[in-house]
């Protein structure tokens, strides 16, 4: 574990490789769920504002879910979280010409509409944040089958997940946390890297 103020970093973030493989999972992690992405309470109130601006990228049948359910909704195990169309795809989501599930929030951000990316826990995927006594844990939680060609990618690249999510990491602690981060992982883990 590497302790970064009261963020605890569980080794499997610097010791593992991971690199997505959209070719080869489709995007399942926007699919595959007991819920949808959680979300800060801040998120929530982030979605209310921006879902106008992106409704009209998503299919009819998405934003009927969205207009149903409410831009989140609640899990008793996760909190916050997106809605999702029939318990599988987040509502937020889409499929691209490849079939490939992308984000519907991300794509009015890459176009400009929005100054929000995606919920955090999205983008730091397959990082899980949780809280317990004052302290973040930071950890590495893939799943098993649909990451398992990411694992795979990241091998052969040899990318450590905390490199692979700098930007995500960036996002959610700051240029000084990372910059901590990567400088323990050269120190105490250069052999893994």
């Amino acid at each position: 574990m590497i302790a970064i103020g009261d963020v605890l970093v569980s080794d499997e973030v610097v010791e593992k490789h991971f690199v997505c493989d959209l070719n080869a999972c489709k995007g399942g992690c926007c699919i595959d769920g007991d819920c949808g992405a959680p979300l800060t309470e801040e998120e929530t109130h982030i979605l209310a504002e921006i879902y106008p601006k992106v409704k009209h990228l998503l299919p009819e049948n998405y934003v009927a879910e969205i207009e149903t359910q409410g831009t989140h909704t609640w899990d008793d195990e996760h909190g916050f979280v997106t809605p999702t169309v029939n318990g599988g795809i987040c509502a937020y989501g889409y499929f691209d010409e490849l079939g490939i599930a992308k984000c519907g929030i991300e794509r009015a951000w890459k176009e400009g509409l929005i100054d929000f990316q995606k919920p955090i826990s999205c983008h730091l995927y397959p990082i899980r944040v949780s809280e317990s006594d004052g302290f973040q844990g930071v950890n590495y939680e893939p799943r098993k089958k649909l990451c398992k060609p990411a694992c795979k990618l990241g091998n052969q690249l040899k990318v450590p997940v905390y490199q692979f999510l700098k930007a995500p990491l960036v996002r959610k602690y700051g240029e000084e946390f990372y910059e901590t981060l990567d400088t323990v992982a050269n120190k105490y883990f250069q052999e893994e890297l």
